[in-house]
């Protein structure tokens, strides 16, 4: 076991340490995912955050559903979404998100948006659109992983009207790094996006997620994942962060595979129901998996 914060330097001439490095999946279902979120003219997080697991989960014939545009109005220093003046809402997207999932075959369906501050809603209707769409048209499970609606509950209520199986709203980094990482966007509100969501819907699991590497501390994970729970967030994900290119916010370092173990047993000794922690989880990664949460029992079912 290594001990927490330690700091892997890649080697020369290698920009990535021996557990950074992905095989990709053999046969064409990755092409097939592709071609028909390219006719139904779908974006994901997927393509547009540059994840690392896109070819690995397209070839699962699934992705996450990036609705409200491919332009964000808040200018992250992590994120690769473009930013920018932001498109108009196509009011047939969630039709087309609902056709995607039934061709898909998928029965876990994931969506998430680009930050619409620009909206009087920030897009929440079209949340609530897309997931009466996919559950009217395929019956499966529905997460949303929402931006913070600056604040505004009457937009987080109008999300939760639709009863998505999971709320998912993701903390990213540790308060100090605010800032820097998430620019316009306010720890204290996030917390409060979340327990608006427990406190309003407690049936609904609620879900964050947290990037590693961008410079924090052991000691501040601690304290967020505190705060999670004293919200009574559900489940949790941990994993690397990547810059996206050289003009994002640069690596700290990278996390071990056993620190990523040794946190996430921390974080499920707070009460977490779940925790998937790693080098290459990301929020919506396996996030039927994740989803496996019987809240009543208080066991992961």
């Amino acid at each position: 076991m290594l001990p927490l914060n330690t700091v892997e330097k890649p080697e020369p001439g290698r920009r990535l340490p021996s557990w950074m490095k992905k095989q990709l999946p053999a046969g064409n279902q990755n092409s097939f995912t592709q071609s028909l979120l390219d006719e139904l003219k779908l974006e994901t997080v997927c393509e547009n955050a540059r994840c690392p697991n896109r070819a690995e989960c397209y070839s699962r014939k699934t992705a996450t559903f990036m609705i409200l545009g491919n332009v964000c109005t808040r200018p992250c220093g992590f994120c690769s979404v473009p930013k920018g003046a932001p498109l108009h809402v196509e009011d047939d997207e969630p039709e087309r998100v609902a056709e995607a999932a039934l061709r898909l075959g998928l029965k876990f369906v994931v969506i998430t948006s680009v930050t619409r501050d620009d909206l009087p809603d920030g897009g929440a209707d079209h949340f609530r659109r897309c997931i009466i769409a996919v559950r009217e048209k395929t019956g499966a499970s529905v997460e949303v992983l929402t931006p913070d609606f600056q604040g505004d509950f009457d937009a987080v209520d109008v999300v939760l009207s639709a009863e998505p199986e999971v709320f998912n709203h993701n903390m990213e980094t540790v308060p100090r790094l605010y800032r820097k990482a998430r620019g316009r966007a306010v720890y204290e509100r996030s917390l409060a996006v979340l327990h608006h969501s427990k406190k309003t819907k407690p049936h609904i699991v609620t879900k964050s997620s947290i990037m590693l590497g961008m410079g924090e501390t052991n000691d501040e994970l601690m304290d967020v994942f505190a705060d999670l729970r004293a919200v009574d967030c559900d489940t949790l994900t941990l994993g690397q962060y990547l810059s996206p290119t050289l003009k994002h916010m640069p690596i700290a370092r990278f996390v071990h595979p056993d620190e990523f173990d040794q946190l996430a047993q921390l974080a499920r000794s707070l009460g977490f129901k779940k925790v998937v922690a790693g080098p290459f989880v990301r929020s919506s990664y396996h996030a039927d998996e994740m989803a496996e949460v019987n809240l009543h029992a208080g066991h992961i079912s």
